[in-house]
């Protein structure tokens, strides 16, 4: 199991540093001191370890979410520590991850699409009935479009297309977003509570 884990530290490390497309079984092994035919002992192709990198990566974040999510006092606090701890996965991704999985490995897709749709849609969800709770998000929200539309922006912030990486970084891209939405949905008093959190004075 030791060295299963190594193979899958070092694919992992390859994968946000190049993409996935552009990473081969050769280069995983060559990176690992390791040959070719004690690589293919463990996975049978790297679609394998796509899929078994994929299964680690978001248990690990499913975790790490739910730990940052509880130690917070109140919504507000919640979603900009959330978006913090966002702001540090993404830093290290490559522009192409979502894409090459889309496109080339359908399962760890398809995985990663049932961690979306029900962890991160649920996460969302009930941090915006918290926020409605608390006074700090408007009392009108629709939730359910609300939590699908954060839902969406995962995705937006690396499309190619609409945010070319040579004039926009994910990263940049995902906290403008997530400022606009947070922003979007609070209250009078929880406007104020942002504003004190990130330390801007505005002129009423």
């Amino acid at each position: 199991m030791e060295i299963k884990e190594r193979i899958l530290n070092h694919s992992t490390t390859l994968f946000l540093r190049n993409g996935i497309k552009s990473v081969s079984m050769d280069d995983i092994a060559a990176s690992m001191a390791m040959s070719k035919k004690t690589l293919y002992k463990w996975f049978e192709n790297k679609d394998q370890i796509v899929l078994a990198v994929m299964t680690k990566h978001l248990g690990q974040a499913q975790g790490e979410c739910t730990t940052v999510a509880a130690g917070a006092s109140n919504a507000v606090e919640e979603m900009l520590t959330i978006s913090r701890w966002a702001d540090e996965q993404f830093s290290d991704i490559h522009p192409s991850i979502f894409n090459d999985l889309k496109k080339y490995h359908p399962a760890a897709w398809e995985l990663f699409g049932a961690h979306k749709n029900t962890f991160i849609l649920d996460q969302i969800t009930r941090n915006l009935r918290r926020g409605m709770t608390e006074g700090l998000f408007r009392p009108d929200l629709d939730v359910d479009v609300l939590a699908r539309l954060g839902l969406a922006q995962i995705e937006l912030a690396f499309d190619p297309i609409l945010y070319p990486t040579s004039q926009f970084s994910p990263l940049r891209v995902s906290r403008v977003f997530d400022e606009h939405f947070l922003l979007g949905v609070a209250s009078l008093k929880g406007h104020k509570l942002i504003n004190e959190y990130r330390h801007v004075t505005e002129e009423e």
